[in-house]
């Protein structure tokens, strides 16, 4: 039986530099990652998204996995991907935050990416929260 020489791929692709500004969140928190691409759309007008989309893809070897975490869902860049949204081995998740990219990062490789992404997902949906809210709810509780 051969060895699989699979690889699962990382894309932060979003407008401005918000891409860079997770990646150092991300270094910080879990400490550097492999195989973790950043596109910035729009902060060089003389690179086109498409163009670095590609830059991207071209690194891929057949049967690697790339998930891609997108900033808006509708927006100009998860539109780009989306020609490569249905191509084998790609996985695009828009509207993502900190927490859905720690854990779809650090997951076991052994596991199928579509499981890891669907309870990252879940995970990270808990993560945001109006804190203010549970903090009035515990002052009221000790006032009771």
């Amino acid at each position: 039986m051969e060895k699989s020489d699979k690889i699962r791929k990382f894309l932060i692709a979003t407008h401005g530099t918000f891409a860079a500004g997770v990646k150092s969140s991300l270094d910080i928190i879990i400490g550097t990652v492999e195989h973790v691409f950043l596109i910035q759309a729009y902060v060089d007008d003389k690179v086109s998204v498409e163009t670095q989309i590609k830059e991207v893809t071209n690194l891929l070897n057949d049967n690697d996995e790339l998930v891609v975490f997108t900033d808006l869902l509708g927006g100009s860049v998860t539109n780009q991907m989306l020609q490569h949204a249905l191509k084998p081995n790609v996985h695009v998740i828009s509207g993502f935050n900190l927490p859905l990219l720690i854990e779809v990062l650090m997951a076991d490789a052994g596991t199928p990416v579509e499981e890891v992404i669907a309870v990252a997902i879940d995970n990270a949906k808990e993560q945001m929260t109006y804190v203010n809210k549970i903090l009035a709810a515990q002052k009221e509780g000790k006032d009771d």
